[in-house]
């Protein structure tokens, strides 16, 4: 899939103006992170949420067992909501979770329903097993990475020129299993660490996060589909894709859809990457932080606990510029808009307008800098 840089012309001054302010605090901030969500693998040619749903669901390669389960946990979500592959998956985590407790604890009967019919805590883990590689498979494809690589290349120099550029580590929280950013980095040749060492096969050592000259930390919250769980190890391993290993095909991916409960956020690595995401989203002290969010659409309520938490409690030293689909702001992104004590904090760039404070700046039409490529040229000073 070629991507193709759609031109993005402000045609009135007070929107040039919203975007100049973006700019501002960006040149101001000691510090930048990014929060990087599904959206902005679209443009690579890589599927959305709903899409990739589709596709697992349709996956043939998916034994009988496991698509049972899964069609029975979808019919009990019904067809009237909005849930998807994650919100699936995180349930038969769930279901799983009920039945190891069961049998921990002696219970004679430890199946669980799903549906109309019973599961064992073995058939519940191979669904799962199943689902994730059908999920990395949908993901696991060519694409074409121009737009990224654009994207850390503006990241990583100065945006006017005679400015320097960040001495300061920049820092991704990726939520995606995909591995674009950390393809672009290095294709950027900007030296970057997720908190494995070694190359296309690695090993997870989170010292590598402190690791001096790093110019981009990259912390996958939700794993990666190249992240394999190796016996009695919870650590990931990167394997090669030149590389097949005896019972691969049973190793766990080290996945977590963002739905999964909070519990399971509590094993290594997840808990380690989310205190680093803490850590990231916290100024040093007397220095100011700019968290820029795109592609997401606040569906992860653990992340939004932490952005929230991290926001009130920043003492004012860190904005965050959100740029979203939506035509105005909904969701945690109201919340913030109407409540005085971090309105100043939050500037939206939303379809159909941009909020900051006490500035409402509507707009008739679509103001689509929400997305990643456009997103994109603004950082590269071309918007």
């Amino acid at each position: 899939m070629t991507e193709v840089n759609e031109p993005f012309v402000v045609s009135q001054q007070e929107f040039a103006d919203a975007l100049d302010r973006f700019r501002g605090i960006r040149d101001s901030s000691g510090a930048l992170v990014f929060l990087i969500g599904a959206g902005c693998s679209k443009c690579a040619g890589l599927p959305l949420t709903n899409e990739l749903t589709d596709r697992v669901l349709r996956d043939d390669e998916i034994d009988c067992f496991s698509k049972r389960i899964l069609f029975a946990v979808k019919e009990e979500f019904g067809s009237g909501t909005d849930a998807n592959i994650e919100d699936y998956l995180s349930e038969i985590v769930d279901l799983l979770a009920i039945a190891d407790r069961r049998a921990e604890r002696g219970v004679k009967e430890n199946t669980v329903v799903a549906g109309n019919d019973s599961y064992t805590a073995k058939q519940l883990s191979d669904a799962i097993i199943q689902l994730k590689q059908s999920i990395a498979k949908a993901i696991d494809k060519e694409v074409s990475i121009a737009t990224h690589l654009k994207f850390v290349t503006s990241v990583h120099q100065p945006l006017r020129v005679g400015r320097q550029g960040n001495s300061q580590s920049v820092d991704y929280l990726v939520l995606n299993y995909d591995t674009i950013v950390e393809d672009s980095l290095a294709m950027a040749k900007i030296h970057y660490t997720d908190g494995l060492r070694g190359g296309a096969t690695a090993w997870w050592d989170s010292d590598a996060f402190n690791a001096e000259g790093v110019s981009a930390r990259v912390f996958k919250l939700h794993g990666s589909i190249n992240w394999y769980q190796f016996p009695d190890d919870p650590s990931p391993r990167r394997i090669g894709t030149s590389i097949k290993l005896e019972n691969q095909a049973n190793m766990p991916l080290l996945i977590w859809p963002s739905s999964t409960k909070y519990q399971e956020a509590q094993l290594d690595p997840f808990a380690h990457l989310l205190n680093r995401a803490r850590e990231a989203l916290r100024p040093s002290s007397g220095s100011q932080r700019l968290l820029v969010i795109c592609g997401y659409s606040f569906g992860d309520k653990h992340i939004n606990f932490e952005i929230d938490r991290a926001l009130r409690e920043s003492n004012r030293n860190l904005t965050i510029a959100a740029f979203t689909h939506e035509n105005e702001p909904f969701g945690l992104l109201q919340d913030w808009h109407n409540d005085i004590r971090v309105r100043d904090q939050v500037l939206v760039f939303s379809n159909r307008g941009f909020f900051h404070g006490d500035v409402v700046l509507n707009s008739e039409e679509d103001l689509p800098w929400w997305k990643f490529e456009i997103l994109t040229s603004i950082l590269n000073g071309e918007a």
